[in-house]
């Protein structure tokens, strides 16, 4: 691999000319630099991003940590972030701490040692140190859907309560009386949030939340599956809020293998509208966010902080959930309401 000396040498200038020329940090004559631009081109001279981001005090990286990359959700998250990033030209380190408050602490370190310019962060759950170092990451932090504790920190993220409520209401409306919730961990805010939504909007309606009806899974297919089976087994609702659309296609498995008709005999709603709940069967009605734009904005807010465009006061950004109906969701008895997308 060629070195800054190298193209020196066959340029017949010092390495501190090959320096200003790569860095325009000063001015070159005209026949030096085009020496030296014919160097670099005839060695394939690449130049040290280490040593350029040590000079200038910035790496144009951004770091992000994720609790669950496989989950379409996060996975689209990262999307949105990583797409408007390289359009502003930074590079984005993505971190999966596995739903791991350990593994989490792990990566804020080494994120940390990276010197990245910034840091974005959906929380794998409460932890104390976790707030301490974010609070002394000695860069700008943004929180994006998962909120943490004690950290001084901007925010973005939808409404999980009130779109709890709004699926919840939707369910009643509908005509439902019995109604299940799956809910995510304990351990998470977010899960907390959205159960408070269902309790709201279910005493809101006048109807009680019996002993067995909020049943807790884990934000994923398999959780789901297992949350709706117990369901299914103690006070068999006629319709079922899923913490999120992976419960919900969980949930529809386990229907399906009991001979339970979505949603003629049992109505399924979700949380998120990721692509997938598109193209499960029936589709599933859900309480939808635009997730790339909600990544989007959380890499917009954090380069507003970078770049000194935003100084002052935290900020939070709270997103309107929106209720999109398809073909999960239906009064009681009957096959499909709707076969189409339907955004209230």
């Amino acid at each position: 691999m060629s070195t800054i000396k190298d193209v020196a040498v066959r340029a017949g200038v010092s390495y501190t000319t090959v320096s200003h020329v790569v860095n325009n940090s000063r001015p070159v004559s005209d026949d030096k630099r085009v020496r030296v631009l014919a160097a670099i081109a005839e060695l394939n001279y690449v130049p040290s991003a280490v040593a350029r981001s040590l000079k200038a005090q910035a790496t144009a990286t951004i770091g992000l940590l994720v609790p669950n990359n496989t989950n379409p959700y996060f996975a689209e998250i990262a999307r949105g972030i990583e797409g408007y990033f390289r359009r502003h030209g930074y590079c984005v380190f993505l971190c999966n701490s596995d739903n791991d408050v350990a593994t989490q602490r792990e990566y804020l370190r080494v994120l940390h040692e990276k010197r990245i310019d910034g840091l974005i962060v959906a929380s794998a759950g409460d932890d104390e140190h976790a707030s301490y170092a974010l609070s002394h990451a000695g860069v700008p932090v943004v929180i994006v859907d998962r909120p943490i504790a004690g950290l001084p920190a901007d925010l973005v993220q939808i409404d999980h309560e009130a779109g709890a409520a709004l699926a919840t209401r939707y369910l009643v409306d509908l005509g439902h009386t019995r109604i299940g919730c799956i809910a995510g961990p304990a351990t998470t805010a977010v899960s907390a949030m959205r159960v408070a939504g269902f309790r709201l909007a279910m005493a809101e309606r006048g109807l009680e939340v019996p002993p067995g009806a909020v049943v807790e899974g884990d934000f994923s297919s398999p959780g789901g599956y297992a949350a709706a089976s117990i369901l299914f087994d103690g006070i068999a609702p006629s319709a079922i809020f899923a913490g999120n659309d992976l419960m919900g296609i969980g949930a529809l498995r386990a229907a399906a293998e009991r001979g339970i008709r979505v949603p003629a005999d049992c109505s399924i709603v979700g949380f998120d509208d990721v692509e997938l709940s598109r193209y499960v069967y029936p589709s599933l009605s859900t309480v939808g966010q635009a997730i790339l734009r909600l990544g989007e904005m959380a890499a917009r807010t954090l380069l507003d902080r970078i770049d000194g465009t935003v100084t002052g006061p935290v900020r939070k950004h709270m997103i309107e959930p929106r209720l999109v109906v398809r073909e999960s969701s239906a009064p009681p008895g009957i096959p499909f309401f709707t076969t189409h997308d339907s955004k209230q």
